[in-house]
């Protein structure tokens, strides 16, 4: 029984990796007092899964409420979690934007694209190095 109540208050993120192919890019976006992870500033769009949620759906309505875009998601490519709250799972899905326009929305005050060397120094909350790989070598 206890291992089903820990499980049951373990927080589940899915954050989208939005890869411009092109202009060879990602976008991510500036957040401001963040309830989970206060050190957090820059980060990759998206939110919370819910109990009932689905993953795909629920990825994609916090990417277009937070960025305006419409998404493909590609799929799963990296999940992990944090040094500073060990009960939060993030899931990262690489996806690409295939409508829209980007404009920050929701608790994002900013976005940005960036080169995939670049974001690492962005973020203020652990960088898995595995992650780092992953996206310099997607760009």
């Amino acid at each position: 029984m206890k291992k089903e109540a820990k499980i049951n208050n373990f927080q589940v993120i899915v954050l989208g990796i939005i890869f411009d192919p092109k202009e060879r890019k990602i976008l991510i976006g500036r957040r401001e007092n963040d309830h989970y992870l206060p050190e957090l500033t820059w980060c990759f769009p998206g939110g919370s899964l819910e109990n009932d949620g689905e993953i795909n759906k629920t990825l994609k309505e916090k990417i277009k409420e937070q960025t305006g875009l419409d998404v493909k998601n590609l799929g799963a490519v990296f999940s992990k979690t944090y040094e500073e709250k060990r009960d939060l799972l993030a899931v990262y899905f690489l996806c690409e934007a295939i409508s829209g326009k980007a404009k920050k929305g929701g608790k994002l005050k900013e976005l940005k694209w960036v080169k995939p060397q670049e974001i690492e120094s962005h973020f203020k909350v652990s960088f898995h190095p595995r992650l780092k790989e992953y996206l310099i070598n997607i760009g």
